[in-house]
């Protein structure tokens, strides 16, 4: 082992001795060339070379310029294009290469700003592939690479912007070794405290689903995705390894739309609203609705239930939140994640990450936060409440609910369609007893992989740059309103419905109005027995339940439908 460590130690001096040989201990002056460059689709194996030279022609077949290769490799190359007096880069239309016998070259435009010129060249130890930073007046701007060199000067191009730096405010640039190469691929010399401070709410997450069992099959994706999306990637590798990018036009983080990078591929999935409906599809081909059949009034918990999203979208109208925005956000009160992300895909693209973040770090604290305020809410007589049995509900109900209950719902919220739909169709793959199949994996298969790839590229969109801002924890705060009003709500509807009733209901199973399935329901279980070991609340809370699980995508589809 000791061996290993002295060879590791000696090639990492020899590194480091090889930098120091290259230019580059010094800062240089930046002068950008002002030059149109082309990108054109042609390379070494077709037959260009360095001093390839060519023809820029109009739409006409009019001359308009030449060029010359600045850097070609294989397959493209860049060339510097030499208008003719009085011609402009909008005329250009064709690239004619005589030597190929071509003249119909497919090219693009390069972003110009971007080519600047070093007044350093071989004499100095410059050569072709060099990699440097570039800089503005107070920070680092980029990373460059040289493109061409002769005797005293270079030709180099801009390859990675840091975010909010422009190409005109860069000012000097610098040779990296390629010890300093090495130690900037790595994520050490980038990470902050941000990024440690999201590692440790992601082991919290884990920790929570791990050793207390809570939505472990949320949490622990969303958590393992908080720690992969805070690894501070290097600039020379961002766009193609990030959910996010650096925008060339705003020069802020925004989603990536590269297609080069695997995370941001799956992002896609979230941003788009692909996820949810195929996650409500597995829902329903788990869910029995017979507990809301064999009693239908318990619908009206459902209901009462969405209260707090309405609250919270006031509050978040209050806060100066746009009215989309303020939407997405208050559906968090459903506690259904799926839906949450869904809408704000459609309102709120920008703020998927904190809502699906809070969305789901309720659901898997409904243990914690709903049996306080469900004590609160309630006496000792009201929980001791026994409910009837449920009547028995037949197999024609349990087929022509799914039917029935799509064409009404949507009809009163199309905007809810995805979500709806693949709810309802789940259902009836399940319960016409000829689709076994097609329900089984609907409720395994699918609905684990969706999940699993869900909460985790959600988990990686957490990035500290990205999440750590006051306008998160906004949402967090309204969030945590929105659970509890919606708790609250379901417990005092069922309260003013026992005004009415001659069978009384239990409060306690007005809780699980919310749409956290089957959690919410399963603690109305757990309170009604603190004080009746013997009073098994658990099917009558499905009820509502599920009920909450259609309310909060009726809600969806309304706001969608509004904004």
């Amino acid at each position: 082992m000791s061996h290993r460590l002295i060879r590791f130690v000696m090639s990492f001096a020899l590194l480091a001795l090889a930098a120091s040989a290259l230019p580059g201990q010094e800062r240089f002056a930046l002068s950008f060339t002002g030059k149109t460059y082309l990108k054109v689709f042609r390379g070494t194996a077709d037959g260009m070379t360095d001093t390839t030279r060519g023809e820029l022609m109009s739409a006409a077949r009019r001359t308009v310029g030449s060029f010359h290769v600045v850097y070609l490799d294989q397959f493209e190359s860049i060339v510097q294009a030499d208008l003719s007096d009085g011609e402009s880069t909008d005329r250009i239309s064709a690239v004619d290469i005589a030597s190929l016998n071509e003249s119909e070259v497919k090219f693009t435009r390069e972003s110009s700003d971007a080519y600047f010129v070093i007044g350093l060249g071989a004499r100095r130890g410059v050569e072709t592939g060099m990699k440097g930073w570039v800089y503005t007046e107070v920070k680092e701007g980029g990373l460059f690479r040289v493109l061409r060199v002769s005797e005293d000067q270079s030709i180099a191009v801009v390859t990675n912007l840091e975010v909010e730096t422009r190409y005109r405010d860069l000012r000097t640039g610098e040779f990296e070794g390629y010890a300093e190469q090495i130690l900037g691929g790595t994520g050490f010399l980038n990470l902050t405290w941000g990024n440690l401070v999201m590692m440790v709410i992601g082991l919290v997450f884990i920790y929570i689903a791990v050793a207390k069992d809570y939505e472990p099959l949320l949490l622990v994706p969303i958590g393992f995705g908080i720690l992969l999306g805070n690894i501070p990637v290097p600039l020379s590798m961002f766009n193609s390894i990030s959910i996010y990018m650096i925008d060339p036009v705003t020069h802020k983080f925004v989603f990536n739309t590269t297609g080069n990078s695997v995370m941001g591929i799956l992002y896609t999935l979230v941003t788009n609203g692909v996820f949810p409906p195929l996650i409500f599809l597995g829902i329903g081909a788990m869910t029995d609705f017979t507990a809301m059949l064999s009693n239908p009034k318990l619908v009206l918990l459902g209901a009462a239930a969405q209260l707090g999203i309405f609250a919270t979208f006031l509050g978040a109208l209050a806060l100066g939140f746009s009215a989309a925005s303020a939407a997405a956000i208050g559906i968090i009160g459903g506690a259904d994640g799926p839906t949450a992300i869904f809408l704000a895909s459609k309102l709120a693209p920008s703020l998927i990450g904190p809502i699906a973040i809070a969305a789901y770090s309720y659901m898997g604290m409904v243990p914690i936060i709903q049996p306080p305020i469900m004590r609160l809410l309630t006496t000792k007589e009201e929980r001791l409440i026994r409910m009837k049995p449920a009547r028995v509900v037949r197999n024609e109900e349990k087929v022509i609910f799914p039917i029935a209950g799509f064409i009404i719902t949507t009809l009163v919220a199309p905007g809810a369609i995805p979500l709806l739909g693949m709810l309802f169709f789940g259902n009836l793959l399940r319960e016409t007893g000829v689709t076994s199949r097609l329900a089984k994996t609907a409720s395994s298969a699918l609905i684990d992989i969706c999940t699993m790839l869900l909460g985790l590229s959600v988990g990686a969109s957490t990035t500290a740059q990205v999440f750590l801002v006051p306008q998160s924890v906004l949402i967090f705060v309204l969030g945590c309103l929105a659970f509890a009003v919606s708790t609250a709500g379901g417990v005092l509807f069922a309260k003013a419905m026992n005004l009415f009733l001659k069978d009384k209901i239990n409060p306690l199973i007005g809780s699980a109005g919310v749409s956290a399935v089957p959690d919410s329901a399963r603690v109305s279980e757990m309170v009604g027995r603190e004080y009746d070991p013997d009073n098994h609340l658990l099917m009558h809370a499905m009820g509502p339940n599920v009920a909450g699980v259609i309310g909060s995508a009726i809600v969806a589809g309304v706001f969608l439908g509004l904004f």
